[in-house]
């Protein structure tokens, strides 16, 4: 299954004054958020360690990662099974938080979510609401 892809923002309504890439930002974000916290699908795992430990190290950005690993792709065999689970929840373009709580850790003042900066500090600033929501969303599993 197919969450998101660079290339639905980058081709659709998209400021023309950023790259392409900044259509991956978000993305990326979420992505890099998951396989930091070790839910990474065996195959990711095992295909992509190069890459991986790039993110770890922060050599990479997360859009980045994203971009050369998945072409732009968030596809469900990127990550575990958890991950998945927690995805269809809280990723969900339509329905879920993911996407309100970027904008509200990320969105303020700027004349987009497009022009989010792919840092290291933005990551940082938007990775503990997601930890909040994955805690949530675990304690209604058990």
């Amino acid at each position: 299954m197919k969450y998101d892809d660079a290339s639905w923002h980058s081709d659709g309504d998209f400021p023309t004054e950023l790259p392409a890439e900044a259509g991956a930002t978000h993305i990326g974000m979420y992505v890099a958020w998951l396989l930091l916290q070790g839910m990474a699908s065996e195959e990711l795992a095992e295909d992509e360690e190069e890459d991986l430990q790039a993110l770890r190290e922060r050599s990479t950005t997360p859009g980045l990662f994203l971009l050369q690993c998945s072409e732009g792709k968030f596809v469900d065999d990127l990550i575990s099974d958890e991950a998945n689970a927690f995805t269809a929840v809280y990723y969900d373009l339509e329905n879920g938080q993911y996407l309100e709580d970027y904008e509200e850790q990320l969105g303020a003042e700027i004349p987009s979510l497009y022009h989010v900066a792919d840092t290291w500090e933005n990551f940082d600033r938007l990775a503990p609401v997601i930890a909040q929501r994955l805690a949530a969303w675990q304690a209604t599993q058990s």
